[in-house]
């Protein structure tokens, strides 16, 4: 009887055992303000090193890491960083007399940030040259910047030059770009996206988490420029996030990133405006679904459960991203195969009506006899379907994010592109001018 005992005891004590393991487990994995008081090791405020953040947080750290090596691409991107320039030509030609038309790589993974803004072809390192490369440009590619815009102030920053600010960096996108050390809230960290908001009214603090988990990607997945000679970081938004009141913006300030060549354009160059164009109405943002709901998906490994850092393309996970949601998720990627494969055609169509456009001014420019009047308007609209098209050119969706609205804009793209065709024509009495055709047939993907 007593052995009978003394093994039901000992059962007892494995069962506990291993829930033990698994409570402390789980707890070691979580997010929230309470096991944040309860660190293994004390965060300092804006600590830039994420592998100490690490030794808190072990699995969102090692999936953090795996945007190092994650270089998979899917139909119309991925993260291998390939050439946009080899595989559309047509964009040689849209962005010529701008860097842009040198050296245009699809962005690898976060952990690469750092490597690849210094290694880009677009920089100008040559600090005697009044166009060097600002400081701004790290803005986005560093867990260093928290910390230097607390001590520095972002307008100090960004008046340093490129080579000025490189010895301060020294690790990639990370831990502090998001998350509060101690409570590991997330937050807005870049000065731009704070005083941006607070132009529209907004408190980001306010927000709640599920809010927060789509505006932390706005620290850095959005339409900015560089203003003025001190070249302040800058989002575009004080009369609001959409197509229009973005170009009313930069019209009002007279803002432009170049001149094209040959035609006096004074051109704008889109970055990467995920935030705003999946913001703009679309069917996932008004059913209330976060970019990391689908970019950085919930895991478990046993009863830890914690949201995946390995932010990449849905497509390459669907049954964790689309899953948690969508239980046939092989008609949700047929459904997303059909509606990139529309909108990549139709940007190609919109990028042929636009360099038709900069044939006619090119051409009316060089007549010399052009009425200034219908030349310049054809300049505005060249200028401003450019920058619509732009738009969902360099947002990484293929339009996914928001298809309708893609499809939307970039018929009005289009649309400017011919008008502007058209008036540069009228302007010297050119028929000629207004002959379409394609210049490339359409790459593969």
């Amino acid at each position: 009887m007593k052995n009978y005992t003394n093994i039901i005891l000992a059962g007892i004590v494995v069962v506990l055992a291993a829930a033990l393991i698994g409570v402390l487990a789980y707890a070691k994995n979580q997010t929230s303000t309470e096991r944040a008081t309860q660190p293994l090791v004390e965060i300092a405020p804006m600590e830039p090193d994420s592998a100490k953040w690490g030794v808190n947080f072990p699995n969102q750290y090692d999936t953090l890491m795996k945007t190092k090596t994650n270089n998979i691409d899917t139909t119309y991107a991925g993260s291998s960083q390939f050439s946009w320039l080899e595989r559309d030509p047509r964009q040689v030609i849209l962005f010529a007399g701008y860097p842009f038309s040198k050296d245009y790589n699809d962005d690898r993974g976060h952990a690469n940030a750092l490597e690849d803004v210094r290694a880009t072809k677009r920089l100008n390192l040559d600090d005697t040259n009044p166009k060097h490369t600002p400081a701004t440009c790290y803005s986005c590619k560093s867990t260093d910047n928290p910390g230097l815009w607390d001590r520095l102030g972002m307008e100090a920053y960004d008046k340093m030059t490129f080579n000025e600010m490189t010895p301060n960096i020294n690790n990639s996108i990370g831990c502090s770009n998001c998350h509060e050390a101690g409570t590991m809230r997330l937050i807005a960290t870049n000065p731009a996206l704070k005083e941006a908001l607070a132009a529209q009214g907004k408190d980001w603090e306010t927000f709640t988490r599920q809010e927060m988990r789509t505006v932390v990607c706005a620290n850095c997945h959005v339409e900015y420029y560089f203003k003025g000679d001190g070249k302040y970081l800058t989002f575009p938004w004080e009369k609001g996030t959409d197509i229009d009141s973005m170009l009313a913006y930069y019209e009002e300030e007279g803002f432009k990133d170049w001149e094209y060549p040959d035609t006096g354009t004074p051109m704008l160059k889109a970055q990467h405006p995920e935030y705003e164009f999946f913001t703009a109405g679309s069917t996932h943002y008004n059913a209330g679904v976060s970019c990391a709901d689908c970019h950085m998906p919930y895991v478990r490994e046993g009863a830890a459960k914690y949201s995946s850092h390995d932010v990449h393309s849905p497509l390459l996970n669907p049954e964790q991203a689309c899953g948690q949601c969508h239980t046939d998720t092989e008609s949700v990627i047929r459904r997303v195969n059909t509606i990139q494969e529309q909108v990549a055609t139709t940007k190609i169509s919109t990028e042929d009506a636009i360099i038709d456009a900069v044939t006619a001014i090119k051409a009316a420019v060089a007549n010399g006899k052009a009425d200034p009047a219908l030349l310049d308007q054809a300049r505005k609209l060249h200028r401003e379907s450019q920058f619509i098209w732009d738009i969902v050119s360099a947002e990484n969706s293929t339009g996914f994010h928001n298809p309708e609205y893609a499809l939307k804009i970039l018929a009005d793209a289009t649309n400017r592109a011919r008008q502007a065709q058209m008036l540069a024509a009228q302007s010297i009495g050119d028929t000629s001018l207004l002959a379409t055709g394609s210049y490339y047939a359409t790459p593969a993907p």
